[in-house]
């Protein structure tokens, strides 16, 4: 059993679809295994921080993997193949809706109070620092927070943003550094030099 685990283990994301469209069901397993929890933090940051909305983004992308798995462009890498589903399947769900912007400041209001052994002052100015991250990252046009988000939570490259997307890699150079200078300057406030 062992020597099985083994051997999915270095196989790449490309066999193991392939290992699948032949129904091998541990090929499956792996991809999952693999993509599940990037891809639940990517569908949270999407979906609004709707985690069963998440879930189910997550459940229907596996569940078309399984049925279709010759959808898979063999000649493509499969992260990016991935994410350019999951992100299409966003894209439809923000046309459902008719809302493209997060509304939730992100804040937890079951915050359970500090310790009093933690610096207060440090932990009030990174809640402060998180919303209004939250209220600047939500106030970006998509195109620029969705090539931002890919880059700094997803840790996609330009080269895959760039196929995920279907832009050229200066396009998406361009949205990034936009949406840097943007949230920088956003956040000025914050910067050591005037918080002294």
């Amino acid at each position: 059993m062992r020597i099985v685990r083994k051997e999915y283990d270095s196989m790449t994301d490309e066999q193991l679809v392939i290992a699948l469209a032949g129904g091998d069901q541990r090929a499956f397993d792996k991809l999952y295994q693999r993509y599940a929890n990037a891809l639940i933090s990517y569908f949270m940051r999407m979906m609004w921080k709707d985690r069963e909305k998440a879930e189910d983004f997550l459940h229907d992308l596996f569940t078309k993997l399984i049925h279709r798995p010759e959808l898979f462009d063999t000649t493509r890498s499969f992260k990016t193949w991935v994410y350019s589903v999951a992100n299409n399947m966003c894209k439809n769900e923000y046309k459902k809706q008719a809302i493209r912007k997060n509304t939730s400041n992100g804040l937890d209001s079951s915050y359970p109070v500090s310790d009093v052994n933690k610096n207060t002052l440090n932990e009030v100015h990174h809640q402060l620092f998180k919303q209004a991250f939250d209220v600047k990252l939500a106030a970006l046009d998509l195109k620029h927070k969705e090539v931002f988000e890919m880059r700094h939570f997803d840790g996609l490259s330009m080269k895959e943003i760039a196929d995920v997307l279907e832009i050229s890699e200066g396009t998406v150079k361009s949205r990034l550094f936009y949406a840097t200078k943007y949230l920088a300057q956003g956040l000025q406030e914050f910067h050591p030099e005037h918080t002294a």
